[in-house]
């Protein structure tokens, strides 16, 4: 009974943290995304400099748009195309150059990567209370997205980069197991956010990471809990077995105990 009991006592004070933890990010989320609109209301020109629709932008690579663009060009005479010269050179001189423009977009992405995997990182120790965790997890889900959208905007259009690259990293060895196979999914998360920044599609990191944070949450306080927390809740047991016997022990051996009379 008092393993039980023990277990149901984790398991609810487990649900109390998580459920507390939803609570904060929650509030993190909102604040987050009042700074944001606060910012694009005072500078309207800073919505324009965020990372965002890359991935639309690569879907529409050769769609019809393209074509219509390229037939209108070809039909225009030479005043008109001379005037989309002009205008395209004085939109993109006061732009900027173009190297600082994506450094800057790189910046935004990578800060994004951090803001957004800060309450990964939390969850991550919340969902570990009560159990032994890789600390080191913890540190490369708020770093690896910034890392992966370096590397993405570097490779991304250039094929012979990316096979470059492949080959560099397939010459690197990684041998850590890890503690348990949930931690799995907070790699995989953080690595599709650095690779949805690179592509600068910043919306999507952010629906990847509410729905991972929320689905983690509920997942972990209305389930069977990690195998992790299991391993670690038998060897209290244990130990705290061990440590009852020899009480008893001595117990029965001390003067007057129920071993003396024999």
């Amino acid at each position: 009974m008092n393993a039980i009991e023990n277990a149901d006592e984790f398991a609810t004070r487990q649900r109390n943290v998580l459920l507390r933890m939803l609570v904060r990010i929650t509030l993190y989320y909102l604040l987050l995304a009042g700074a944001v609109t606060v910012a694009v209301m005072v500078s309207p020109r800073f919505a324009s400099e965020l990372p965002l629709g890359g991935v639309g932008e690569i879907g529409d690579y050769g769609a019809s748009s393209v074509y219509d663009l390229e037939e209108a060009l070809l039909s225009a005479d030479d005043e008109e195309i001379e005037d989309i010269v002009t205008e395209s050179t004085r939109a993109r001189l006061a732009r900027g150059p173009a190297w600082l423009h994506g450094a800057l977009a790189l910046v935004y992405s990578m800060t994004a990567t951090l803001l957004l995997m800060l309450p990964v990182s939390w969850v991550y120790k919340a969902i570990h209370t009560g159990s032994e965790y890789d600390h080191s997890i913890d540190t490369t889900t708020l770093v690896l997205p910034a890392v992966v959208a370096g590397i993405v905007t570097v490779v991304q259009h250039s094929l012979a980069l990316a096979f470059s690259l492949a080959g560099i990293v397939a010459g690197v060895r990684f041998r850590r197991a890890l503690s348990d196979t949930f931690d799995t999914l907070f790699i995989l998360s953080s690595i599709g956010v650095g690779i949805a920044a690179g592509v600068k599609s910043i919306e999507i990191a952010v629906v990847l990471t509410v729905f991972f944070n929320y689905a983690s949450i509920m997942v972990c306080a209305f389930g069977d809990g990690l195998e992790s927390q299991h391993a670690a809740r038998r060897e209290r047991d244990r130990v705290r077995a061990k440590v009852a016997k020899k009480r008893d022990r001595q117990a029965r051996s001390e003067p007057g105990g129920p071993m003396s009379s024999l």
